[in-house]
């Protein structure tokens, strides 16, 4: 699978990219901005998300209404994301419509109003956003583990800020952050489905040639040095127990990153995953228990969260432990390694098909690496993959050092600390 894919360079460095679907009838674009939570400080905690909403509030000459009227009303989707490294304001519609589109776009990202009214109601929309998530046991528990895994690191700190913080920020301040981080080097507009490469640079140029330019901010960097906690819990008026564990990791450049996403995949990525079929199936635990895979610039994590049954947290934790253990210790068979290739090239190959997925592909891609792999590249490096290097793999990380583990625990329910670290302390 190859994406049709060509790239433009602007004189300011703004870079514009698009992948054409031959059999495609809608456009997804995306401006992507490289910053996000870890480019934030303590004074500047959850900024990226704040400007990431206000961007949606207004212009100097369209109101928040005629901005998703622009877009909606014309059957189209209108949406942003912050991240650690990048934000992105992204829409798809059909492609008789794809100008307006890509106009509205443009506006929000150059010209946001930043009227005081808007700000002060949105102040209420990202406490209330951050109250939901705190009524919500799992992210509570992934937020602490980004705590451990990146202590006192810009990672480690929820990309949504703190309600003190929220209420603190300036319009001065807020305009200040957009302004010193939006720069021209740190902008890449993505375009995938019915769209021609060069009118895409004909309509888009001209706006954003005026981009102010600038070099891509600096960010705080992972060292060996970088502190991690182990273990720690909380209770909760809740049901069930969350847990959220997670491995630290070599960061998104690695040669290994392929060994990794299959060894995931055999973890804890679908139904036929060892910890699915041990802990829910076998055992009856959990409902929900998954792993997942997270890679920066210099770090990553591997993570597997589950809701566990409350009376048998210890135990499922132990199961957990224990396939780490046989993860370690022998080689998957030539079965599970097939399977895990297969599922892994083909849940590419099917979200290749969709526009949006290919402008996410290649405009995350040149943001964050400076270029794009091609799908196809990706499958060749899964296939060489072989099941010693992911045993190799296996005993390089599935260490004690690497491990933190939140939990969060209905009232009364906490876990023998001592005894799931004595376990954690036997992955040697």
């Amino acid at each position: 699978m190859k994406l049709n894919t060509q790239e433009t360079r602007l004189d300011n460095g703004v870079r514009i990219v698009s992948s054409h679907i031959p059999h495609a009838t809608s456009v997804a674009m995306g401006i992507w901005a490289g910053v996000g939570g870890r480019f934030e400080n303590r004074t500047t905690q959850g900024m990226s998300h704040f400007l990431e909403h206000l961007l949606f509030k207004g212009t100097k000459t369209r109101s928040a209404r005629a901005i998703s009227q622009e877009v909606e009303g014309r059957g189209g989707y209108l949406n942003a994301f912050t991240q650690e490294e990048a934000t992105c304001y992204y829409a798809r519609i059909g492609a008789k419509y794809v100008w307006p589109m890509a106009a509205v776009l443009a506006d929000m990202y150059l010209h946001p109003k930043f009227a005081p009214a808007d700000i002060e109601k949105e102040r209420g929309v990202i406490i209330e956003e951050i109250m939901m998530y705190r009524d919500q046991p799992q992210q509570v528990a992934e937020d602490l583990l980004g705590e451990m895994v990146w202590e006192k690191h810009p990672l480690g700190r929820p990309l949504i800020g703190t309600p003190e913080h929220i209420k603190g920020y300036s319009r001065a301040e807020i305009a200040g952050f957009k302004k010193d981080k939006y720069k021209s080097s740190n902008t890449v507009i993505a375009l995938a489905g019915c769209v021609d490469h060069a009118a895409a640079v004909r309509k888009l140029a001209p706006q954003f040639e005026k981009l102010s330019r600038g070099g891509r901010p600096a960010c705080q960097a992972v060292k060996s040095s970088t502190p991690q906690r182990r273990f720690e819990q909380m209770e909760k008026k809740i049901e069930q127990s969350h847990l959220a564990l997670g491995l630290r990791l070599f960061g998104r450049e690695d040669e290994r990153r392929f060994a990794l996403k299959l060894l995931s995949v055999m973890l804890g990525e679908n139904m036929s995953s060892r910890l699915f079929q041990v802990v829910r199936e076998r055992h009856g635990m959990a409902y929900s228990i998954h792993s997942s895979m997270h890679l920066f610039s210099d770090t990553g994590v591997l993570a597997v969260t589950a809701g566990l049954d409350r009376k048998k947290t210890e135990k499922a934790m132990m199961l957990i432990f224990k396939e780490f253990e046989t993860m370690r210790r022998q080689e998957a068979s030539a079965r599970e390694l097939r399977r895990a290739k297969d599922y892994s090239i083909g849940q590419m190959q099917l979200s290749m098909e969709s526009s949006s997925s290919q402008m996410m592909w290649v405009g995350g891609q040149v943001l964050q690496r400076g270029y794009y792999e091609q799908p196809e590249e990706i499958m060749r490096r899964l296939e060489a993959v072989s099941a010693a290097d992911i045993l190799r793999l296996a005993r390089d990380i599935l260490r004690p050092q690497n491990i933190s583990i939140a939990l969060v625990c209905p009232e009364g329910g906490t876990v023998d600390s001592g005894r799931v670290s004595a376990e954690i302390a036997r992955l040697k």
